[in-house]
This record gives structure tokens, sequence and C-alpha cells, in this order.
């Protein structure tokens, strides 16, 4: 068992660090939504080589495989809220230093993509201080409530606000376009930083660890693989990605132009993708009742089973109408996924590990995502699109039959229970404080001996998030909420 001994931290105002926590979540992810959107369009203007474009999506990614597990030690060392605007100032100069570049008429692609590497640097420490910063800002029993804001904030911005905007702004004319394309999420992210500066309370935990940097990396590494429930669903969720990146990679052949086996247009392909985040949100915001009524565990396996068949109806029935429903019970089961994994480990993480768990989850999620869309091309050309989507779903359908024979309601259950008796206090606000202070002692934990039964004959769960990452059809779920 672990047994972790803390002194009880500040109590932070109830309810005041989360709103502007909100408020900054959705300002920054309005911004995301400007920049994917924007950047490939302005490299267009740049080269017409499909290689170099590429490179300069990939180089969004590739921080996350180089920062990851750094940034996850920095946000368990440092003061998570200066992180988190540090990190959100950063890019907001990034991209008002491209912009400047642009009206100057100086930029060109080599700068755009060392830009693209900086703004993905960024994100990735910010994305691990976020994570771990809303534990401290919200009471343990509601957390999947807040969680649910935050990733319904997040597909608002991503999806109806940031990235009409960048298709508004990049229509102004070349110079002027390009510029306001880049100067318009400069200036929302530095509004977000501001934002968070409205957060009271103690951010930081009171005694984190100063060992050498790699001792501490390897603790987080340590801690989420001996910890059963946590280790199977961030195998799960490298798997899911896997399989859903290699789906959606080659999605689009199926469904749009003339040759496509649906017809649809380009504009008709957007539609889905709004289809897509209308479910996200509705999604986003059912899952704490979802929840409530059914239980964690069943409703994990639930809403992924479900979200692994639906893998299959584009192919079973290819039509406009049934495609469309289809992309809308998408986006609300990733979304349910993405706010119920997100929250339960929260729950079940230790402060002071919880910037580098996170990381490591992110890392497996990502890294998953470029090695599915490379499968997806080469069994594409090998046997066809519609292999690529029976083999996609039929992964996931193994992964989650595998899954539910670890992450029971009996071993969800008595992870938090041992999560909760372990910190003594649990770390919101509501719990009587935030952070967690005081020495830490810790044993090995013996979560490989939690054993339960299938849940209610269901077989079978970050999505990111797979809470870290289902991202089909331009549709960005979240910075984990």
């Amino acid at each position: 068992m672990h047994t972790f001994l803390y002194t009880l931290p500040e109590v932070p105002v109830p309810g005041r660090s989360f709103r502007w926590l909100w408020a900054s979540s959705g300002l920054s992810n309005t911004a995301d939504g400007v920049v994917l959107m924007g950047v490939p369009l302005i490299a267009v203007t740049l080269t017409r080589s499909p290689f170099l474009v590429s490179l300069v999506t990939a180089a969004v990614t590739l921080p996350w495989l180089l920062f990851s597990l750094h940034a996850g030690v920095f946000a368990d060392r440092c003061d998570r809220r200066r992180m988190m605007a540090a990190a959100t100032w950063a890019r907001a100069g990034v991209l008002a230093a491209l912009a400047l570049t642009a009206w100057l008429g100086m930029l060109n692609l080599p700068v755009l993509l060392a830009g693209v590497l900086l703004l993905g640097a960024g994100e990735v420490f910010a994305d691990s201080a976020a994570q771990a910063v809303v534990p401290m800002a919200v009471p343990r029993e509601r957390l999947t409530d807040a969680n649910g804001k935050l990733v319904a904030a997040q597909t608002v911005g991503n999806n109806f606000l940031g990235a009409p905007l960048a298709g508004v702004l990049i229509g102004l004319g070349a110079t002027l376009g390009i510029t306001a394309t880049l100067g318009a999420p400069a200036l929302l992210y530095a509004a977000a930083g501001l934002a968070l500066l409205g957060m009271r309370g103690r951010f930081r935990l009171r005694t984190p660890s100063s060992g050498p940097l790699r001792a501490d990396i390897a603790r987080g590494l340590r801690f989420l693989w001996g910890h059963r429930v946590l280790r199977s669903l961030a195998l799960f969720a490298g798997v899911f990605n896997f399989a859903n990146d290699a789906y959606f990679a080659v999605f689009v052949l199926w469904v749009v132009g003339e040759e496509s086996r649906v017809g649809l247009t380009p504009g008709g392909y957007g539609l889905l993708a709004a289809a897509l985040a209308l479910g996200a949100i509705a999604g986003s915001l059912v899952a704490e009742r979802l929840a409530r009524h059914a239980g964690q565990a069943r409703t994990l396996v639930t809403v992924n089973l479900v979200n692994a068949l639906l893998l299959l109806v584009p192919v079973l029935v290819p039509t406009v109408p049934a495609i469309g429903v289809t992309a809308v019970l998408l986006g609300a089961t990733n979304a349910v996924c993405n706010v119920l994994l997100v929250s339960l480990r929260q729950r079940l993480v230790p402060e002071r590990l919880m910037g580098r768990v996170h990381a490591t989850v992110r890392l497996i999620g990502m890294g998953a995502r470029p090695l599915g869309a490379a499968a997806g091309g080469i069994l594409a050309a090998a046997a066809g699109l519609p292999a690529v989507f029976c083999a996609a779903a039929g992964l996931c359908v193994l992964t989650i039959l595998l899954v539910s024979r670890t992450v029971t309601a009996r071993a969800v259950a008595a992870a938090e229970a041992e999560a909760e008796s372990g910190s003594g206090a649990t770390s919101g606000p509501g719990a009587g404080g935030e952070g967690l202070g005081g020495p830490v002692e810790e044993t090995r934990a013996q979560h490989g001996g939690l054993q339960g039964e299938a849940l209610g004959g269901i077989v079978g769960g970050e999505a990111g998030e797979p809470a870290d990452a289902f991202q089909p059809i331009g549709h960005r779920p979240g910075a984990d909420a």
C-alpha cells in the first residue's frame, strides 16, 4: 500500500480559482483553434510541397515526445499557476514575433517551423501544469463536473470560435491576413495568462522534490507502472489513439470527393466536424450524471465499446445522414471518456506526482498517434480503406475486452479508497486544502492484487487524453480538461 503523510495546506476561496481557470482555458483554447486551423493555411502560402507542409503539422506534436516527461517534473516542483501563466505568455510572445515577421515580409518556412516547435513546447509545459492544478482548485467530489466544463470550453473554443476565426482572418489578404492570423491568438494567449492571476491559493507543493531530474522522472514512471488501474488506462489510451489515428488519417478519402464512397463536399466535411464538436459538448456536460448513475467503470467500458462499434457505421451504412449521426455520437462518447478518465486519474494520483504521471500518460497517447496514422496509410494502400476501418474498430473492441478485466467497479473503488485514505485529505478546497505539504513516505503499492468481477455482464478506458487524444475529424479534445 502507498502511505502518504501530508500537512493540510491553505484553503483557497471556494469556486473563485476554478472560474478564473475556466476563463483562461476558454481563451487559450480559442487561440489553439486559430493556430491549429491557421498555421497549415499559412504554410501553403509559403510552399506547395506536401512533405514540407506535413513537417509543420508534425512540429505541433513533436515537443510532446521531447519534453513531456521533463515538463511533468517541473509541474511537480514549481508553482503550477505560475508555470501555466509563464508558458502561456511564452506562446503569446512567439506568435507576436511571428506576426511581426509576417508584417515585415520576412516570414519563411524555416521561421514558421521554428515558431511552431516553440509553440508546441509551450503547450507541453502549460498543459502539464494545467492537469495538475485542477485538483488544487476543485474539491475531489466536484472534479468530474469541473473537467466536464473544461472540456466543453475547449470544444467551443477550438471548434466553434477559433477555427472559424482563423478562416476569416486568413481571408483578409496576403500580408494582413497572415499577420492577423498570428497576432489574434497572441492576444488571446496573453489574456489567458492574465486570467490565471485571478486564481487564489497555494498552487505549489510545500515540499517539492529537488533531486536529480532523471530520478524524479523515474519515480513518476514507477508509480504509473505499479498502479494496475492507471497502467491499464494509460496503455488503453495508447492503443485507442493508435487505432483512432489510423482510422481518421484516411477517413477523408472515404467521405469527401466525387470518387469517394460517400461523396461529401469539403463544406459538408466541415459540417461533419461541427457535428462531432456538438456531440463533444453534450457528452462533456452529461459525463458526471452518467458516472453517478451507472458508476465510473461501467460508464467507461460502455461508452468506449459504443465508440468502437460506431467506427463500423461508415462502412456498413455509407450515407450522409448515418455518418452525421455517428459523428455526434462519437463526439459525445469521446468527451464522456475524456472527462471521466482525467477525473479518475486526478483522484488516484498523489498530488506530488500529478504532473509527472499526467505527462507520462500524454507521452503514451501522443506517441501512439503518428504511428497509428502511418499504419493506417500503409494498410489502406495494401488492403483498402474498409480494411483500415474494420481493423481499427476490432483493435478497439479487443482492447476494451482486456481493460474491462482490470478496470472493474471493485478495482476502481479500492484504488480511490486507498488514494483518499493515503493522502489524509483530498486536495481540493472542499477537503480543507488545495495543495500537499509536509514530508512524504511511500511503500510499494500492491495494485496488482486488486481483483474484481467484470462489470454487470458488460465485457470490456485518456482517450489525450484516450483521455488525452481522441482527435478525429479535426476535433481536439483537451488538454485533458
